[in-house]
């Protein structure tokens, strides 16, 4: 009787497990404001995004990744350039890092999709800004 009861609280874990695993992020995404759009696909065992491409380049800003801190990379033209990496599903949401290409900086990050937009948060220690991308088809 008591590997029974183990057996049916196991099985309600699995099943509050499968009810909060992170919905598929995959695909491509405009970024808020429309700047740009992401391409989100699987990258070895984790996801990562890159500019598939620039919508609404700044007037007068940069089309290259001109604030990168390796001066090598400094020429590349946005497009291309690899914003997302390491993104592995944490259950309830994607964990990886999200590199900035105006700032040259990468952050620490969280995305979690709901239906047609992705919520995506750049964060230091416990700070975090959020950006809200939509689906594209």
């Amino acid at each position: 009787m008591k590997h029974k009861a183990l057996f049916s609280a196991a099985l309600m874990g699995l099943s509050a497990t499968a009810a909060h695993a992170a919905e598929p992020v995959t695909g491509r995404w405009l970024t808020e404001g429309g700047a740009a759009i992401v391409a989100i696909k699987p990258c070895g065992q984790n996801l990562c995004g890159a500019i598939e491409r620039v919508v609404k380049p700044t007037p007068g800003g940069p089309t290259t990744d001109a604030k990168n801190p390796n001066p090598a990379l400094r020429n590349r033209p946005y497009v291309g350039i690899t914003i997302l990496s390491g993104f592995t599903n944490n259950g309830d949401d994607w964990r990886g890092q999200i590199y900035d290409p105006k700032s040259g900086k990468t952050y620490r990050s969280i995305i979690k999709a709901a239906g047609n937009t992705l919520d995506v948060k750049g964060c230091i220690a416990v700070f975090c800004r959020s950006q809200t991308w939509t689906r594209v088809r």
